[in-house]
């Protein structure tokens, strides 16, 4: 990875955590927004890499392992209450940060992918935790080493 990749990744988290705590976002809402992307940019490395025939690790194909407390209860939550309640312009402004900072910094498709796993795992292990629908719209808890 190049010292620019690393800058741009970098500029992806600052941004990224800026807005999050500015629009005191919830959990579920930046988990919808990140999951989109990686999403997306899974759809263009995978049609990559059947023209190329080549692969990639685990890390960048799935998401990371959440570890869970022995203790935890599944809870089901009805998701199209979920859904009735997101503030869709606020997803709207972090899905446009994270994509146009991803243009303007030009990493690969890969790094991309590994920068949002990051996030990924960060969000679902907080899911993993939710009791109750209250807490899926907890603001996000992002570390302060982050």
């Amino acid at each position: 990875m190049s010292s620019n990749s690393v800058d741009g990744l970098v500029t992806l988290t600052e941004r990224t955590v800026n807005l999050i705590k500015q629009l005191n976002m919830p959990l579920v809402e930046v988990s919808l927004v990140i999951q989109k992307h990686i999403n997306q940019l899974m759809e263009t490395l995978n049609q990559h890499l059947q023209a190329t025939g080549q692969s990639v690790s685990d890390r960048v194909q799935s998401p990371w392992p959440v570890d869970l407390p022995e203790s935890t209860t599944q809870s089901n939550f009805a998701l199209e209450k979920v859904m009735d309640i997101v503030d869709q312009q606020r997803m709207d402004i972090l899905d446009t940060l994270i994509r146009v900072t991803l243009i303007e910094i030009d990493v690969t498709v890969v790094e991309a992918l590994l920068a949002l796993r990051q996030w990924e795992h960060l969000a679902r292990t907080q899911l993993a935790s939710a009791t109750g629908p209250g807490q899926l719209f907890s603001p996000l808890d992002v570390p302060d080493d982050w």
